[in-house]
Formats: structure tokens, C-alpha cells, sequence
């Protein structure tokens, strides 16, 4: 899976780099994972659909179409799982106080831009 668009990604995501991200965990309810697994696996189908659309020279401008609507899946996802972590995480840090937390935010959203 590691040379796959979805393994890349979450190749990037488990390699970067952040203060104590070995130690950081997001409990997520059965409900939710269900949910953001159902999304990636649709994105991951989208992705294999690009591949077959590039081995069967499928037309650039339908290829790019695709594409487009992958990069907005992954966007859309992103930003589902960014609002959640500021309901969440965010909130329980600056509760405890651990300010450092608006540092990681602003990080996170300009990775995200």
C-alpha cells in the first residue's frame, strides 16, 4: 500500500514532524472511523479509476477532471477532520491550559492551504 496514492499520504502524515506526535492519540468513536474510512476508501476508488483512465489514454482534460475531484475529496476530508480536532483536542488543551496547541493549529492550517 506504501506506493499507492492513499499509502503515500499516509506515508507523508505518519512522517511528520511535530512536538511529542509519538505520544498524541485521537479517540475516535466507532461511528466517526467508519465514516472518514468510508470517505478514504471512496477516494482511494477515484484514484484507481484515474489510474485506469491514464492505462486506457483516456482524454488529459477527463484525467484532470478526476483529479481536480480527488485534490477536493482530500480537501473536504481534511477540513472534516481539522474541524473536529478544534472541537476536540483544541478545546481540551486550552482548557488545561497547554497553549502550545495554537501553535500547532496555525501549522496544521497553513499545511492544509
Amino acid at each position: 500500500m506504501t506506493y499507492t496514492p492513499i499509502g503515500y499520504i499516509i506515508y507523508l502524515v505518519s512522517n511528520m514532524e511535530c512536538k511529542n506526535c509519538s505520544n498524541k492519540k485521537t479517540n475516535r468513536t466507532d461511528d466517526e472511523k467508519k465514516k472518514l474510512i468510508s470517505r478514504l476508501n471512496i477516494i482511494e476508488g477515484q484514484i484507481r479509476g484515474i489510474n485506469q483512465m491514464v492505462v486506457d489514454d483516456r482524454y488529459c482534460g477527463d484525467v484532470l477532471i478526476q483529479i481536480s475531484a480527488v485534490c477536493n475529496a482530500l480537501k473536504s476530508l481534511g477540513n472534516n477532520i481539522l474541524e473536529n480536532h478544534l472541537n476536540t483536542c483544541v478545546v481540551r488543551d486550552i482548557k488545561e491550559d497547554k497553549l502550545e496547541i495554537l501553535d500547532e493549529v496555525m501549522s496544521l492550517v497553513k499545511k492544509l492551504q
